[in-house]
């Protein structure tokens, strides 16, 4: 797993931004409407994704409510592929095979593109980070082909991360990082998915402060 490496967080730390990729969703008691909602449409899928019904949508955030049914099956492709990350229950099978065969995608902050097989290494990464990673839809605008959310990604970093000063332990901290994605669909399938996270709010959340006065004393 290559989305930590050495090259990835040396770079980012120059811009106070750590290298990544934070993704998946787990339902809990106190469960958002938006999270319950991913759980119900992907419980009831196998290979084919159902239509949503009116009951699902109105508990999503959605800026738009008047969605077509392409528009409807697009983000039910999504939110499948939101639940089958989630940390208690991941499914990567499920997950690289929403991607059309050329499919991408794009961790956007440290610059790192997956494809093909690699697209199966993101989801059990993350569980060794935050066992219990989910994600909070705040808002969801669905345009055709193109869905875009904005969301948090949470959970308690109770695994471990590489990194070039050491392994960094989990602490029991809980985080909550700010998040937008971009997903572009068509035919039924992912074609490229644009992630941006809020890498410096989540390290921070994991205990990993930024030392300016070394990076200002070195000038």
């Amino acid at each position: 797993m290559k989305l930590l490496s050495r090259k990835s967080i040396t770079a980012a730390t120059a811009v106070a931004v750590l290298g990544g990729l934070s993704f998946a969703a787990v339902p809990s008691q106190a469960a958002s409407p938006a999270r319950t909602t991913t759980t119900t449409v992907a419980a009831n899928s196998s290979a084919s994704v159902p239509d949503l019904t009116p009951r699902q949508l109105a508990k999503l955030p959605l800026t738009d409510r008047h969605l077509t049914k392409h528009e409807r099956h697009n983000l039910a492709i999504v939110l499948r592929d939101y639940y089958v990350a989630e940390g208690n229950h991941i499914d990567v099978p499920t997950f690289v095979n929403s991607f059309a065969k050329d499919g991408v995608f794009n961790d956007m902050v440290p610059g790192v593109a997956y494809r093909g097989k690699a697209l199966g290494t993101v989801l059990p990464y993350m569980k060794g980070l935050f066992s219990n990673v989910h994600r909070d839809l705040k808002r969801i605008t669905v345009n055709g082909d193109t869905i875009s959310i904005e969301l948090s990604i949470d959970g308690t970093f109770d695994g471990q991360l590489q990194t070039p000063a050491g392994v960094l332990k989990g602490n029991g901290n809980k985080v909550a990082a700010p998040t937008a994605d971009f997903w572009y669909l068509k035919n039924g399938k992912v074609e490229k998915f644009d992630c941006f996270v809020g890498y410096s709010k989540m390290y921070h959340d994991m205990g990993v402060d930024f030392d300016w006065a070394s990076a200002v004393n070195k000038h």
